[in-house]
């Protein structure tokens, strides 16, 4: 691993306007590593990564993305960073009029100048990577829903970023399901060194491939703590976060 973070975040204060979420969050995350923000309902986990990604200007702090500061970030620098990262949404957000491929190809045309021959060779390159060529002109709405997250993964991974934020990526899937999405985002960071953050709740998924989890916290509004799934379940000081982990009530 780098001895630069990918991400680091210092003293960033999230949410919209007055409506502050989260008054002081503090973490690093560091290349290759795959990273599960967790937190209750309603504390600003997608909020926060739409500040990382640079949709939302802090209130207050900042963002570094491979040491740039996204604040100060302007012109060509800025361009280089915002195309270092490529975004999942949890719905998948392909374009219901385009094929999968079109949908792959979309990053390319916008921010590429490659001949149309090398962007189309390129999508179908990330599509044989999440298992998906052979579905390359089907059109979403013919799509399984585990099929759907795999065509925004591709999308993300157009334009070879470094670093892949997935929200909520095995939402409404089956457990066979949601188990090949691990295993597709353990051989993208494994065999093509992504850097991975993750907004999930599924416990499965955080105990068989994360890295870390960083878990936020409302009440304080910042990190309540973070470490490896065992950690957090067996020796955090956190009984909120021992009792997430060991699926117990609280009370």
């Amino acid at each position: 691993m780098s001895m630069m973070p990918a991400i680091r975040c210092e003293h960033l204060a999230t949410g919209y306007g007055n409506n502050i979420l989260m008054k002081d969050v503090n973490f690093e995350i560091q290349s290759g590593e795959i990273v599960f923000i967790l937190g209750s309902s309603g504390c600003g986990k997608s909020t926060l990564i739409k500040h990382i990604i640079g949709q939302v200007p802090p209130i207050r702090g900042e963002v570094y993305i491979h040491g740039q500061a996204m604040s100060t970030a302007e012109g060509d620098v800025r361009e280089r960073i915002l195309r270092s990262f490529g975004m999942m949404y949890q719905s998948g957000a392909l374009f219901g009029n385009l094929s999968v491929l079109e949908n792959v190809l979309l990053p390319l045309e916008e921010f590429t100048r490659l001949p149309r021959e090398i962007q189309e060779i390129s999508a179908r390159m990330k599509l044989e990577q999440v298992g998906l060529l052979d579905r390359a002109e089907a059109m979403p709405s013919e799509l399984s829903g585990g099929q759907k997250k795999r065509a925004a993964i591709a999308r993300a991974m157009a334009l070879e970023p470094s670093v892949l934020f997935l929200d909520e990526p095995s939402a409404g899937l089956d457990p066979i399901t949601s188990a090949n999405i691990d295993a597709l985002i353990l051989r993208l960071s494994r065999e093509l060194g992504k850097t991975i953050v993750i907004v999930s709740h599924e416990l499965a998924s955080i105990e068989a491939i994360a890295d870390r989890a960083i878990y936020l916290d409302r009440t304080s509004g910042g990190v309540l703590d973070q470490g490896t799934p065992r950690y957090l379940r067996e020796e955090s000081p956190s009984e909120v976060i021992r009792h997430f982990f060991n699926r117990r009530a609280e009370g």
